[in-house]
């Protein structure tokens, strides 16, 4: 068994043949799913594909290439979304200064509120941090001792920044780009994390691994990254694969079939 933590089965490239996608998922031993919403809207529709798939579970946020400070309609929203059956996460939100598509102090106020509300319902948060892991550290610790067991997702820092963000109690989720050749940071990162903070993930339908870079990624290619993991750590492929379902079990709070 196989938990791929974040994709968006709701975009196009995937929705349109989502049967498909759950039911290939399934033949490679793929058996949660967590799609993950970026704005009001495709949270709704986290939300409705989660209830109507068993192997599916959502998350609700606002990412940050969408960043703004929330206001009273939408906060109020989104607590209703997060409290909704089969949501476990409050995500994807987070800090993104690599497209740098909203002003940074946006993003982090957006960011802060949504971490706020995660701590206030008891959820943990999957983040997207690019090239901000220095600011994303340092709003991360005023949660300090609030939140905890939340996720970062498509990790991309270097073993220096995971060890400080093992520190705060997070989880590392390590895409289909590890399979890539020039890889070297990350797959440093997915050898040296410990085994129980450690989740995959494909974050489809983009980042496909090899063999399959450059189309369309889907949930059962996350079989791709748990077996470069595993030759990474020099050990079986299902160590890796049942220890981080037993993982995202925790760090979502669902039960594994």
């Amino acid at each position: 068994m196989v938990v791929d933590t974040h994709a968006h089965l709701d975009f196009p490239e995937l929705e349109r043949d989502l049967d498909g996608v759950l039911e290939r998922a399934e033949r490679a031993g793929v058996r949660r799913i967590v799609t993950i919403g970026i704005d009001i809207e495709s949270s709704r529709r986290a939300v409705a594909l989660a209830q109507d798939h068993d192997q599916v579970y959502a998350t609700v946020g606002v990412h940050p290439h969408g960043a703004t400070v929330l206001d009273e309609a939408a906060m109020t929203e989104l607590k209703q979304l997060c409290s909704m059956d089969r949501v476990v996460a409050i995500g994807e939100v987070g800090l993104d200064y690599y497209r740098d598509r909203q002003p940074r102090p946006v993003q982090q106020d957006c960011m802060r509120q949504q971490v706020e509300l995660a701590c206030e319902a008891g959820l943990p948060v999957v983040f997207h941090i690019r090239d901000a892991h220095e600011d994303f550290l340092r709003i991360a610790a005023e949660f300090s001792g609030r939140l905890q067991g939340s996720v970062l997702h498509c990790f991309s820092g270097d073993w220096s920044v995971a060890g400080r963000c093992l520190d705060l109690g997070f989880f590392l989720s390590i895409p289909g780009t590890v399979t890539y050749a020039k890889a070297e940071i990350q797959q440093e990162v997915a050898r040296k994390v410990p085994m129980d903070r450690l989740l995959v993930e494909t974050d489809a339908p983009f980042l496909a691994p090899v063999p399959f870079r450059g189309k369309d990624n889907e949930p059962s290619y996350v079989i791709y990254t748990v077996q470069k993991i595993a030759q990474l750590r020099g050990c079986p492929y299902e160590e890796v694969a049942f220890r981080t379902s037993e993982n995202a079990g925790k760090a979502f709070g669902f039960k594994l079939p």
